[in-house]
């Protein structure tokens, strides 16, 4: 569980490098690298955190409403933030 919660904090941080530094960065100032750097270990964390999210569901109880409340959240800016903080702290395991 520790570990879920350490990767919904890399995983919003990365969306939120993607979103506000590296896009702004390659449509403002035509550096697409920084989207090419960031983009594939966004996607990374992206997937592993929905991999470890429903992971969580068998193991650690996590209820299947949580998990894709969670996966919803990793979709929206800060979401993964807000997840950590209001669901996956209620959990003890």
């Amino acid at each position: 569980m520790k570990m879920l919660r350490f990767i919904s904090i890399l995983e919003g941080t990365s969306l939120l490098l993607l979103l506000f530094i590296a896009v702004p960065l390659k449509r403002l100032m035509d550096m697409p690298e920084m989207v090419s750097l960031i983009g594939p270990i966004h996607g990374g964390l992206f997937i592993l955190f929905n991999i470890l999210l429903a992971l969580s569901v068998a193991r650690f109880g996590v209820s299947v409403k949580h998990a894709l409340i969670g996966f919803l959240a990793s979709l929206v800016p800060f979401g993964s933030y807000v997840f950590k903080a209001k669901v996956l702290n209620q959990y003890h395991a």
